[in-house]
């Protein structure tokens, strides 16, 4: 079956009001293109928005607003009683490209077909921003009575592009989305194993993303007459030590807690050095897992890698500069001008010049705080009872840096499960378990509910 926009009107007669009506919001936002340089965000604002009106959420309280016309960002606000302060439910509408001719189906349609739902966007993340829409939809219709808002934030330029909106929203109508702290839907993925639960992700840190540049200058020459000064052999001798080189370990609550909760989803040999250093920050443990496992080695320390070279200017003359780009990942902790001053001790070479191309965002980790963590506890061991709840880091990045940078806590609970090993974020045909997506709408839905009614 084939879901776009004209089909979302002849969804299959299968499943709950809630789940036809999410899946149908689903297709909708698949079938808009929604990448930086051949679609728009405004659209797919419009068209969410159009969905809760028609539910009634007042206009008032639902706004299209950003600084570019086609990079536009949705705010809806369901109203509570005010008791307690408001929490942000964010998801981004862009997503990365998508060519027709990469994969084997209509990258903008949503297909279903063998249990999957296929689609650019369909795990990053655009199930997530109608699962959010169709959560507040639900609340609306129920009448459930909220002691606190639930703003709905849908934004531009996640994935890419100049006109960020959670940046913008921040620095330009921070009253729209101001709250107590952030559900974001982009982090904190469901892991299972051949579509069984195993653990259940809150992501509540992430890793410092920079990029330095490396460059060597010489002053050139004829490619017949070769001497020893040679900028592309200097360059490549400096990666090559720093490419062997490891910053240390460390731990931080936050991946102390997810080492010590993780050993539960692990075999014996992985799960022992896993507690030992949870709950000892065992040294050895940290080589031992970190050497056999990228994953690992990434949770455990800052990662600097050579990620793009340039150099030399003509195949018959000697290079008078080459370059490279180095992709460093930040523990939170750590401070740019002490990886700068690292590299620059490994590498030993005062003619490599060492710059910054893209400043770091630090951003602190949110606390784990009972308030988010015991109803996602509680409705994880009800859903999935075998899951572990786990405390994590994220390696990469999300728009959660920016709600965090202006002191607001960011928690990473996506709903839908990912396969661990069938991640097709930003790859060739995407797609998430069609099952996986309704629970993720099960279990958003009633955590949502469960942070925003009054407790007892």
């Amino acid at each position: 079956m084939v879901l776009g926009c004209a089909a979302s009107r002849n969804v299959q007669a299968q499943g709950s009001p809630d789940q036809r009506a999410a899946r149908a919001m689903f297709a909708e936002l698949i079938a808009i293109n929604t990448t930086h340089d051949h679609g728009a965000t405004t659209p797919a604002a419009r068209a969410v928005a159009r969905r809760l009106r028609a539910a009634g959420i007042p206009a008032r309280d639902i706004t299209i607003d950003g600084p570019n016309p086609q990079r536009m960002n949705l705010v809806a606000r369901l109203r509570g009683t005010g008791a307690r302060r408001p929490i942000v439910l964010l998801a981004h509408l862009d997503v990365v490209d998508a060519r027709r001719e990469d994969w084997s189906l209509n990258p903008f349609t949503l297909t279903e077909r063998d249990g999957y739902f296929y689609g650019r966007g369909t795990s990053d993340i655009k199930d997530m921003a109608a699962i959010f829409a169709q959560t507040l939809i639900a609340l609306q219709r129920d009448r459930v009575p909220l002691d606190r808002d639930l703003i709905l934030a849908l934004t531009a330029d996640e994935e890419g592009g100049d006109d960020n909106g959670v940046q913008w929203l921040l620095a330009h109508r921070r009253a729209l989305i101001d709250a107590a702290y952030v559900i974001n839907g982009d982090g904190g993925d469901p892991l299972m194993h051949d579509g069984h639960m195993y653990a259940r992700n809150v992501q509540a840190a992430e890793k410092v993303y920079t990029d330095l540049r490396l460059e060597v200058h010489n002053p050139g020459g004829h490619s017949s007459m070769p001497v020893r000064e040679n900028a592309i052999y200097r360059l490549a001798a400096a990666l090559s030590r720093l490419g062997e080189y490891e910053f240390p370990a460390r731990l931080n609550p936050i991946t102390r807690a997810y080492f010590s909760r993780a050993a539960a989803t692990e075999p014996d040999s992985v799960a022992t050095p896993m507690r030992r250093i949870g709950d000892h920050a065992d040294s050895g443990a940290m080589r031992r897992l970190s050497a056999g496992s990228p994953w690992f080695n990434a949770l455990l320390r800052t990662t600097c890698v050579a990620t793009r070279l340039e150099g030399g200017h003509a195949n018959n003359a000697l290079p008078q500069s080459a370059a490279a780009i180095v992709n460093c990942r930040m523990l939170p902790e750590e401070r740019v001008d002490g990886v700068i001053a690292t590299v620059h001790r490994v590498i030993a070479d005062t003619a490599v010049q060492v710059s910054v191309v893209r400043p770091p965002k630090p951003s602190p980790p949110s606390p784990l705080v009972p308030e988010v963590l015991a109803p996602v506890d509680s409705i994880t061991s009800a859903m999935w009872p075998d899951a572990v709840v786990v405390p994590s880091m994220e390696t990469g990045a999300t728009d959660g840096l920016y709600f965090r940078n202006a002191g607001i806590p960011v928690y990473g609970v996506s709903g839908v499960g990912l396969d661990e090993d069938d991640i097709r974020a930003h790859g060739r045909d995407e797609r998430i378990r069609v099952d996986a997506f309704y629970r993720g709408l099960e279990f958003t839905t009633r955590l949502v509910r469960a942070l925003a009614t009054a407790r007892r």
